[in-house]
């Protein structure tokens, strides 16, 4: 995922010089079309992007960054937002990129650790993924039969402790 190979928004493009360097990229090699896909982060930089574009445009021909033809061709930029996060927390779609994957190998791990608590007579507590979207704990509870489940959505009473220490003496 992208967390691991480290493709969030890069810390230059935080800045006007660094969404300015890029500017300049997409117009001297004539891309006007972006499809970002991403989280937070990735969306709210190509949002912001966007609303800079024609002021990026300017200062960069101002400045010589660009020519007056480079500036003509590629002042419209369109973009395309997806979300690809596994947090399954974005309105209006049933499941975002990469939440079904992420399920899958909840549900790989769940499996290979339930032998093992149940031939050493264990109880094995499992914390996923999911920020404060508590979609994938619901889901991985469901698939797999656990016998508690906590999301930020519900979340437990104030003795949940002593509640489940008492049922797992039972």
């Amino acid at each position: 995922g992208g967390t691991v190979i480290g493709s969030a928004r890069c810390q230059d493009f935080r800045t006007r010089e660094g969404r300015l360097r890029a500017a300049r990229n997409l117009a001297k090699r004539g891309i006007t079309n972006l499809c970002v896909i991403g989280g937070d982060g990735s969306l709210t930089g190509a949002d912001t992007f966007r609303a800079e574009w024609g002021g990026l445009l300017a200062e960069l021909l101002k400045t010589g960054g660009i020519t007056a033809e480079e500036a003509q061709r590629s002042s419209h930029l369109n973009i395309v937002g997806m979300v690809g996060s596994i947090d399954n927390d974005f309105c209006g779609t049933d499941m975002t990129i990469g939440t079904d994957s992420a399920l899958h190998r909840i549900i790989e791990i769940v499996d290979a650790i339930t032998t093992t608590a149940q031939s050493h007579q264990r109880t094995f507590v499992l914390e996923v993924m999911g920020r404060h979207c508590g979609y994938l704990a619901l889901i991985t509870a469901l698939a797999c039969g656990a016998d508690w489940v906590f999301i930020p959505e519900s979340p437990p009473e104030d003795d949940w402790e002593e509640h489940l220490c008492r049922r797992l003496a039972e």
